[in-house]
């Protein structure tokens, strides 16, 4: 079975701010969700865990995963959307000439920032991680945990349930939010 979590909050979360590629760490808050997560999730026997290697999601992996024998493997393919120069950058939803306002509003139509990643970069990273690492462990039937960052998870989820660029956000999770995706993809 297949379960995606975002990593738990950072104070860029909690000041609206692009985060990316940033490597910003969880906060106290951030870290509470993680253990209150570790609560939930501990009846599930994962396998394995694959987690982004950008400190925020690893950490949150390893304080779910605490008291498990459960291997955390990182993994390139999962760290978060590049959002390039506008990383950092705070309530954009505030201002509909931010380059980044129709990322949000209007993925169809969002064009790459500079040092951004497009919506295609994303989406063949994820169909690869998919393909060549998640594939073969479904089809032995492990558990596995992904722990990773929201646009990437909206991306992964997307991808899943087959979900229009149109309606990509619409997969976006909580913080510590556990979703199943199931057992084939």
């Amino acid at each position: 079975m297949l379960y995606i979590m975002r990593h738990g909050r950072t104070d860029w979360n909690v000041d609206y701010k692009v985060q990316g590629r940033t490597d910003i760490p969880l906060n106290e808050e951030g870290i509470q969700m993680a253990q209150k997560a570790r609560g939930k999730i501990q009846k599930i026997p994962f396998d394995i865990c694959y987690s982004s290697p950008l400190i925020r999601a690893k950490k949150t992996a390893e304080i779910v995963l605490e008291g498990t024998d459960c291997p955390i493997v990182e993994d390139e393919r999962l760290m978060e959307m590049s959002f390039g120069i506008c990383e950092g950058d705070s309530h954009i939803f505030r201002n509909p000439n931010h380059p980044l306002f129709k990322l949000f509003k209007d993925p169809v139509n969002y064009i790459t920032v500079e040092g951004g990643e497009s919506f295609d970069d994303v989406s063949n990273r994820c169909k690869s991680f998919l393909k060549e690492v998640i594939a073969p462990e479904l089809a032995v039937d492990k558990n596995i945990l992904i722990v990773a960052h929201g646009a990437l998870n909206c991306c992964m989820i997307g991808q899943i349930r087959r979900t229009p660029l149109e309606h990509f956000w619409d997969n976006m999770t909580e913080n510590c939010e556990l979703v199943e995706l199931g057992n084939r993809i």
